[in-house]
């Protein structure tokens, strides 16, 4: 396993417990107790995954968040503790593709770190070719393109626009959603799915307000449009 993954809170005890136990899984562990200081790595070390502590001296959590999507899409996972569901969801809009919540189990972290990266990696399945209309999906290059122009999507956008694309006209209800697209373990409030889906319609839709791949089915969850 020669995955790196960037750590980027200002804790030093936790900052050091989450290395110690990403490291003993068998990763390569960069640290940074600043948000320049984590994004300046982010850029310079292109890690496979960033842990992301929101409360950040030098830029805060969110920000560093945008600026890294201005340029990248590698997986994000957010650590916060803040309890409020908003916050949770502005960094999900932001392009986050998991977040956990202090205090947590580190053990907790490295299985969520894992997952994330499986989704990443994919299977290896033979090249597939899914398509909707101008939008096509290509399962073995994890490349999603419109009108034949590439759309960058976070890993967990991919994974909901596969599963979505899988069963066009099928009604996943949120729950459903997230378990197919990112597996039964998957623990995060099924509500986060609204701004994963938010952010796939602002990338993929002629006009989001309007959509004309994936719909909302009011009261129940959400389909692509046959």
């Amino acid at each position: 396993m020669n995955e790196t993954i960037l750590v980027i809170e200002d804790e030093v005890k936790i900052a050091r417990l989450v290395r110690d136990y990403l490291e003993n899984a068998g990763y390569r562990v960069l640290v940074a107790t600043r948000g320049d200081e984590g994004l300046a790595l982010a850029r310079t070390e292109r890690p496979d995954l960033i842990v992301l502590d929101l409360m950040l001296p030098g830029l805060d959590g969110l920000e560093l968040c945008r600026k890294v999507r201005q340029s990248s899409q590698v997986p994000i996972i957010m650590v916060t503790a803040r309890a409020e569901e908003a916050d949770k969801l502005i960094g999900l809009e932001l392009g986050a593709d998991d977040y956990i919540t202090k205090p947590f189990s580190p053990r907790e972290l490295v299985a969520r770190v894992r997952a994330v990266l499986r989704r990443v990696r994919g299977g290896e399945a033979p090249p597939e070719l899914l398509r909707a209309g101008d939008l096509a999906l290509d399962v073995a290059a994890h490349a999603v393109t419109l009108s034949g122009q590439p759309v960058q999507l976070t890993p967990t956008e991919f994974a909901l626009l596969e599963t979505l694309m899988r069963s066009p006209g099928r009604v996943f209800s949120r729950l459903q959603l997230l378990e197919q697209a990112l597996g039964e373990a998957y623990e995060g409030y099924e509500r986060t799915v609204d701004a994963h889906i938010k952010n796939l319609r602002q990338k993929i839709e002629p006009d989001p307000k309007n959509p004309r791949y994936i719909i909302t089915v009011y009261g129940v969850g959400y389909r692509l449009d046959a």
